[in-house]
């Protein structure tokens, strides 16, 4: 069943976010919005509007150092319909710079959030990117905990660049299952720069990049529990369980996000 014979309950009208606030945090403008905001432009998204390439940012520490290093980054994701804020750091800062924002807009609680709503209402979901073994259990334990969600298809492509008949054999597998919501999980930036590169191409309402949200979900590397991620030490908790693949992110990009953030907000460096 397609989203358009379900249900679609909505709150928002689907025309589009410019009355949502947006906060330039280290110049990559971020809007001020929460989850349960975000599930309904989500909801209207896939329900309503139904237009192909409808794209979501969930940004963190290090989608914010990665813009500020890279300006053409940056304007990739200027491109999309909404940047959330993901991770603590992004929070206090907003909140140094007096927005009334309260709590992280993290990709896996953003996923929990959307499946509990919109589990009854048809919608399908494909997943891409991590391991086969990954998905497998993704899949597993989301329709056991969702009754009703539908996974209409999955990919794990390979861990290095696709050939050109690789790439178009991904988008048509796509296309051919028809998805309401493409969920990318090839970690950012990676997973950005693909869902920029091909939106246009998918026939699919809504795309978002969760990074490691399939590892947390499937149950395949333990998340840190609600009250260390909400005081701002998920990324201790990470570094612990994921040493070799997040020591750069944790060495030197944290230390970088928190000097320019220092910067930002006591006004002494003007970020374009």
């Amino acid at each position: 069943m397609s989203a358009t014979e379900t249900e679609c309950p909505h709150t928002i009208t689907p025309a589009g976010t410019a009355q949502v606030p947006r906060l330039p945090i280290i110049g990559l403008p971020v809007h001020m919005i929460q989850i349960p905001d975000v599930v309904a432009w989500m909801t209207n998204w896939v329900c309503l509007d139904r237009r192909p390439g409808r794209w979501i940012v969930v940004a963190d520490m290090h989608a914010v150092v990665e813009a500020h290093q890279r300006p053409e980054f940056r304007r990739m994701l200027d491109r999309a319909d909404l940047i959330v804020p993901d991770g603590i750091g992004l929070v206090r800062v907003a909140q140094a710079k007096g927005a009334p924002l309260r709590a992280r807009v993290a990709g896996t609680d953003l996923m929990k959030a959307f499946f509990s709503h919109t589990q009854r209402m048809g919608l399908g979901h494909y997943f891409m990117g991590d391991t086969e073994e990954t998905l497998r259990l993704l899949r597993t334990r989301l329709e056991r905990d969702y009754p009703g969600l539908t996974v209409v298809g999955a990919c794990s492509p390979p861990f290095r660049p696709l050939t050109a008949d690789e790439d178009d054999a991904i988008v048509q597998r796509i296309n051919d299952a028809a998805p309401d919501v493409l969920w990318v999980g090839l970690g950012l930036p990676k997973q950005e720069r693909w869902i920029f590169a091909h939106r246009h191409r998918l026939n699919v309402p809504l795309i978002l990049g969760v990074g490691a949200a399939f590892k947390f979900l499937a149950g395949t590397v333990k998340r840190a529990p609600d009250c260390v991620g909400n005081m701002g030490f998920e990324w201790l908790w990470r570094f612990a369980h994921e040493p070799r693949r997040l020591w750069r992110r944790i060495m030197i990009e944290a230390p970088q996000f928190v000097g320019l953030a220092s910067l930002d907000v006591t006004g002494l460096r003007k970020f374009s």
